[in-house]
C-alpha cells in the first residue's frame, strides 16, 4: 500500500512539475520574447494591478521595459500576453488588422459586454456596420450638422447647476453629465424623468472592473456589476418600450438600429442592448476621466487658463451677436484649446492597453509571438516616451505647435490606430472643446480638494478631485 502512494505521489509531482513548465515555457515555433509567466493562472494579474500616485506608466510596465525591452511576454488573468511599447511595430501590427490580428477583449470585458468576440470577428460586416452607424450619428458631420448646439446647452444647463453648489467632485460630476447627454442621444433617455441618477453611479466605473474579478459584495467588482445591470435594465426597458410601440420614431441611435433589425440577422435584442451599454461605457468612462484630468491640469497652470481664456474672449468678440451658440468654423479655430486636448489625452492615456488577439504566428525583430496569443500596446508608454516628447510628464499644451503629423501618427494613439480606431474621436474632442469654451467664458473655479492621480493601471483621482464653480457674471 505504501508502494502505491509513492508511486500516485511522484507521478503527481512528475505531472505537477511539468505543468509547471510547460506554464512558464508555452510553446512557440520559435524564440518567444523575454518575460515572465509569473504564477500559475494568477500569472503576473496582481502586479499588473498595483497603483502608482503619478501620471507616469505604470510601474508594472515601466520595470518590465527597462528589465525585457520595449516587448516582452507576461500572463494576466489566466492568458498569455505581449506587452509592446514599440511604436514601429504597433503601427506595423494596426494596419494589419483583419490579417495578423483581431479585436479582443480581457474575459471580464467580454463578460461585462456579453459579445462574443469570436462570432464579431468572424463576421467582418458587423464591425463596418457599427462604425458606419457611430460615425452617422457621433462622427464629424453629425456633430457638424446638428450636435454641436445640442452639445453646448447641455454643457451650459449642467454648468449652471453645478454654480449652484458649494462643491462637485469633477469625475463624478462629468461622468454623469457625458452619461446622461450619450444616453440621450442613443436612446432619448430623459435623466429627469429617471427615479435615480444612473449617471453619477458610474464614477470610476473601470477602476473597478479592472480590480481584482471577485463578484462579493462590497468589492469594486460587484459594485460594477450592479451598476452595469441598472444601465442595461434602462436600455432594456427603453427598447421594449419602442417595440411596443412600433409607431413612435424620435430620431435617434436606437430608432435606426431598430429599423436595421429587418434586414440584420445579427441584430438580436441581446446584442442591440450591450452594444449601446458598450459604446455609453466608451463615452462616459474615457471622456470624464480625460476632461477632470485637463480642468486639473490647467488649474494648476494659470498660464494656460489665461491662453484659453483669450482664446475664447477673441471667439465670442467676433461674434455679431455675443450670445449665439458655438459654430463648427469656431470650433475648427480654437488652436491653442485642441493643444490643450491633445496634450490632456497624451497624458491621461485613460485605457492601460489597446487588446488584440493574433491569428497567426508574428515576428517582432528576432522573437515570435505565437498565434492566439493576446497583443497589448500600451498608449501610456508611447506617449510618455522621451525620445519622442521632452519632458514627458510635464502639461505643456504648446509642444503640439511643433509636433509634425508623422510623429503622432505612431506616437499619439489616444483612440487607437488604423482603421478600427475609435469612431468617436471627434466627438471626445468637441465635447472637451465645447466644455472648455463654457467654462473659461462663463464661470470661475478654485479648487477644494486637490484629487491625487493615480494609475491603478487606469486612470483615477485618489478620493476626488473637489472645485467649487460661480458664475463670472450676474
Amino acid at each position: 500500500m505504501l508502494n502505491v502512494w509513492l508511486s500516485a505521489i511522484s507521478l503527481l509531482v512528475v505531472f505537477a512539475t511539468h505543468w509547471l513548465y510547460r506554464w512558464r515555457n508555452p510553446k512557440c515555433n520559435g524564440k518567444l520574447p523575454p518575460g515572465s509567466m509569473g504564477f500559475p493562472l494568477i500569472g503576473e494579474t496582481l502586479n499588473f494591478l498595483v497603483s502608482n500616485k503619478s501620471l507616469d506608466m505604470p510601474p508594472f510596465i515601466k520595470k518590465r521595459m527597462k528589465k525585457y525591452g520595449p516587448v516582452f511576454r507576461t500572463s494576466l488573468a489566466g492568458r498569455p500576453v505581449v506587452v509592446s511599447s514599440d511604436p514601429e511595430f504597433n503601427y506595423y501590427v494596426f494596419q494589419q488588422e483583419g490579417k495578423l490580428v483581431e479585436r479582443w477583449y480581457m474575459d471580464s470585458f467580454a463578460k461585462l459586454l456579453r459579445q462574443d468576440t469570436t462570432r464579431i470577428n468572424a463576421h467582418k460586416n458587423i464591425h463596418k456596420y457599427l462604425r458606419n452607424l457611430v460615425l452617422g450619428y457621433f462622427g464629424p458631420e453629425a456633430l457638424k450638422d446638428k450636435m454641436l448646439p445640442k452639445l453646448e446647452d447641455a454643457i451650459n444647463e449642467r454648468m449652471l447647476g453645478w454654480s449652484k453648489l458649494s462643491s462637485l467632485e469633477v469625475k463624478k460630476s462629468t461622468a454623469a453629465m457625458i452619461f446622461d447627454f450619450t444616453a440621450e442621444q442613443l436612446f432619448s433617455y430623459e435623466p429627469k424623468k429617471s427615479k435615480e441618477n444612473i449617471g453619477e453611479s458610474f464614477t470610476n466605473f473601470l477602476q473597478g472592473l479592472m480590480s481584482f474579478p471577485i463578484n462579493i459584495p462590497g468589492t469594486a467588482y460587484h459594485r460594477c456589476l450592479q451598476n452595469q445591470k441598472k444601465a442595461v435594465d434602462l436600455i432594456t426597458n427603453m427598447l421594449e418600450e419602442r417595440k411596443r410601440n412600433p409607431e413612435v420614431h424620435k430620431g435617434d441611435f436606437l430608432d435606426q438600429v431598430l429599423a436595421d433589425m429587418k434586414t440584420e440577422s445579427f441584430l438580436t435584442e441581446k446584442f442591440i442592448t450591450y452594444m449601446m451599454f458598450g459604446l455609453l461605457l466608451a463615452s462616459f468612462e474615457t471622456i470624464s476621466s480625460t476632461l477632470t484630468l485637463a480642468i486639473k491640469l490647467i488649474t494648476d497652470d494659470p498660464k494656460v487658463v489665461q491662453g484659453l481664456t483669450e482664446e475664447h474672449e477673441a471667439i465670442l468678440n467676433s461674434r455679431e451677436d455675443v450670445n449665439s451658440g458655438i459654430t463648427w468654423k469656431e470650433y475648427k479655430s480654437m488652436t491653442y484649446t485642441h493643444n490643450v486636448i491633445n496634450e490632456s489625452l497624451r497624458l491621461a492615456s485613460v485605457a492601460p492597453g489597446i487588446l488584440r488577439r493574433t491569428i497567426q504566428d508574428i515576428q517582432v525583430n528576432e522573437y515570435t509571438i505565437p498565434k492566439g496569443w493576446a497583443l497589448m500596446v500600451v498608449p501610456a508608454a508611447i506617449q510618455l516616451d522621451p525620445n519622442t516628447y521632452e519632458d514627458p510628464l510635464a502639461f505643456n499644451p504648446r509642444r503640439w505647435q511643433d509636433i509634425s503629423a508623422n510623429v503622432t501618427a505612431k506616437n499619439f494613439i489616444p483612440f487607437g490606430a488604423g482603421m478600427t480606431s475609435c469612431a468617436g474621436a471627434d466627438f471626445s474632442k468637441v465635447l472637451m472643446g465645447v466644455f472648455l469654451h463654457v467654462l473659461v467664458t462663463k464661470y470661475r473655479w478654485t479648487t477644494i480638494k486637490g484629487g491625487e492621480v493615480i494609475r491603478s493601471p487606469t486612470l483615477g483621482f485618489g478620493d476626488g478631485f473637489h472645485i467649487r464653480v460661480s458664475a463670472k457674471h450676474g
